[in-house]
Formats: structure tokens, sequence, C-alpha cells
């Protein structure tokens, strides 16, 4: 069995190592990869996505796997099936339910997802005149892919009017922000949702909670986050109950309804409030950091999963009872300017958690930074103090210039 998997982030690392340990397959491809992948089969020079069809073709790839948004929100998944590949992810068509927030938004509305309230605009004139009048603090997104970072709460109206400055006139993000969503600012805690999703039905895994500021105590910018801990030790089983009937099936019945046809991941972006679930955003993939303490949990063979969302059938997904816990280290600077090309050494002091690498890579033999979130170190325990204890005596034997990394993941 050979297997192709695009991306190079820590979630690719955590996916990899998961179906690295399955005899049934005999090799692994990785676009463009990383430190980790390299050691567990072959990382390529490319990721467009007409090489990886041509790749994935001449090498006869039994299937592929998909991390990134970018490559699914560009029809990869279409462009595969084209040529009868078998391939893990949503269509072009699905994938909007990440890569426009607008679309996901309206999707929600018409299929009774619970959601906060909003307005969508594309005139920047429009926009400004309706934040004039809205109770403060609200939410304003760029509906485009902005890398976890087009989602700005506004505490008074000259925030907001600032904001849809930058995204509609300065386009900081650049088309990505030319339409916004603005909407009812939610107050409660967050947990992400993950779904394997068969073509017909949603089958959820644990929960996670993700750290998404940069520094302790939830201050400073967005991240694509800063570490995780699964199952959220906030997110209890009547919060799951109210999340079943409140938006994963709606979700479920809207996709059917709309011939969304794909099998994959829907990632929910859930917040509660008042113990209501309230929908903030869909991610039609894997979330990053959250897949590496999902894996850790896993206890169902990956491939088998998989191999059934492609046949349709139902999935009975099994996980540990433990507790996990994981830290990104990041260069210092990010999430704005860093240096990259410093060494990683340490490695082999590493006692009690397993580390992933994302932004980093192999030269000469020595692994050295290449991005902005280094490494993930992961660890289980019986409680979240003993996977937390783990993880962070770890991150004291590992050294890289600037590192930078959280001291509260997991401190409850």
């Amino acid at each position: 069995m050979k297997v192709l998997i695009i991306g190079n982030g820590g979630r690719e690392s955590a996916v990899a190592k998961k179906l690295a340990h399955d005899k049934r397959i005999s090799q692994l491809y990785f676009a463009k990869g990383n430190a980790t992948t390299e050691t567990l089969g072959k990382n390529l020079p490319f990721d467009d996505i007409a090489q990886l069809r041509d790749f994935a073709i001449k090498e006869q790839i039994d299937f592929t796997f998909v991390g990134p948004e970018l490559p699914l929100v560009n029809g990869i998944v279409d462009e595969f099936q084209k040529h009868n590949l078998k391939i893990f992810g949503p269509t072009k068509r699905a994938a909007d339910l990440e890569g426009s927030k607008a679309y996901s938004k309206k999707f929600m509305l018409q299929n009774g997802v619970r959601t906060a309230k909003a307005e969508i605009f594309d005139s920047y004139t429009l926009a400004k005149e309706y934040v004039q009048n809205q109770k403060y603090p609200l939410v304003i997104k760029a509906s485009g892919l902005a890398a976890g970072k087009g989602v700005v709460i506004c505490e008074d109206v000259e925030h907001a009017e600032a904001t849809l400055r930058q995204f509609m006139i300065d386009k900081i993000f650049g088309d990505a922000g030319i339409k916004v969503v603005v909407e009812q600012f939610l107050k409660g805690f967050e947990a992400s949702v993950i779904a394997f999703w068969n073509g017909k039905k949603a089958f959820p895994c644990v929960s996670a909670k993700d750290y998404k500021k940069i520094g302790n105590h939830d201050k400073g910018l967005n991240t694509g986050g800063m570490g995780t801990v699964a199952p959220s030790p906030e997110f209890t089983a009547e919060h799951f109950a109210d999340f079943q009937k409140n938006i994963l099936e709606p979700t479920a019945k809207g996709i059917k309804d709309n011939a969304l046809n794909f099998v994959g991941f829907i990632f929910f972006g859930v917040l509660v409030e008042n113990n209501e679930c309230y929908l903030l955003e869909y991610n039609m993939r894997l979330g990053d950091p959250e897949t590496q303490v999902i894996m850790a949990l896993l206890e169902s063979n990956l491939y088998d999963v998989v191999a059934d969302c492609f046949r349709g059938n139902e999935l009975d997904l099994k996980f540990s009872d433990k507790k996990a816990v994981c830290l990104v280290m990041t260069s210092g600077g990010y999430p704005g300017n860093y240096e990259v090309g410093y060494e990683i050494t340490g490695l082999d002091k590493v006692k009690d958690s397993e580390v992933l690498f994302a932004g980093a890579e192999i030269q000469h033999g020595k692994i050295v930074t290449n991005g902005g979130r280094v490494l993930n170190i992961v660890a289980t325990g019986d409680t979240y103090q003993e996977a937390r204890k783990k993880v962070y005596q770890d991150a004291k034997t590992l050294h890289f210039d600037y590192a930078y990394y959280r001291e509260d993941i997991g401190n409850f």
C-alpha cells in the first residue's frame, strides 16, 4: 500500500506516525513534509496540484491524505477524482465551508445550525455604516483564508472601523478580507470537535481545547495554535449532547441536502455560552495542533477508519481514557517576523514525550528550524497534570536559538 500525505506541519507528522506503524503500508510519501516525515518515508520537493496528481498516477498511490486547507480550497480533491485517484478530503464546493466564511455563515443559517447572529458585507461603506450602531464587543472576520489570523474582536466602534479598513481597503490579508462577516460577540469557552465524515454521517472524535494566543493566559496575537489538550476539560457530556443536536446533526443534513459529496474530516469550532453550543466556524480538515492530541488518544487503526469512510461504513471509533497535552515550540517573533536556520539540539534527552516536527527540516544531517511553529511535544497521562509535567520537562531539554513556548498549556 502506498500513501501520499500532503502538508508539512505537526498535524501531518502525527498522522504519519500513526500510519507508519501499519505493516500494510509499504511506502509513505510527503509533500513537502518536514524533519519527522523524512525519517518515515520520502519527502517530495513539490506540492503543486498538477505535479502531485501526475506523481500519484505514476506511482500508483493507493490513497492521498490532505492536511492543509489551501490545496483543498484550490480543488485538489476534484482534480484527483477526475483521474480515479482515491483522496481523503472535501471537494472544492465542500471546502468552501472553510474557504469562505460568508458562504459557511449562510450555510449555518439556512440549515438551522446554532450560530451567532451575523451580517455579511462586500462594501466597505455599508460595513462601516453598520458598525456605528452595534453592541460592543463585536467580531469581524475576513471571509477568505487568513491562516487563522483573520478574526478580530472589536471593543468599540473605532476599533471596528480600523479593522474594516485594514481588511477591506489596506488588504492586509490580500483578497481574503475584501468580503467580511460582522457578527455578535459570544462570551464563553471554546472547544474543537473533529469528526470523520463517511459521505453520509459524521463520527466525532474526543473534544480538544486549543490555545490560540501567543502569550500566557491567552494574551497577545492570535496564532495557528500554541498547544492543545484532549479531551477538553470544560466540554461535558451535556455540552456534547447539545452540540450533536444543534450543530452536528443539522450540519450533516445540510451537507446531504446541498449534495456536498465527499469523504474526509469536518472540524467544528464551538463556543459554549450559558451551556449552549454555538458554531463559530467549520474547517474541512484536521486541526493543527488538535490532531496531535487526538492521534495520541486514538486507539482505532487509522488506516482502517479511513478505508471504512471510503466504503461508507459505520465507524466504531475507540479512544484511550487518558489525557493528552501538546506543547508547541515556536521561533521567537512568531506570529510576526522570525528568523530560521537554527539547529535544534537535545532530542536525545527527551524521555517521556513524542516530538513531532512542523517548521523544521534536515540539512546536512542536522535538524534546523524553517518555520514559525517549529515542533510539538506530545504526552499522555492519567491526569492533565501528569501529561503536562512530561511535556514541560522534555521542553527544557530541547534547544534552538530564540525558542519560545507558553508556560500554561494544560494548567487547570
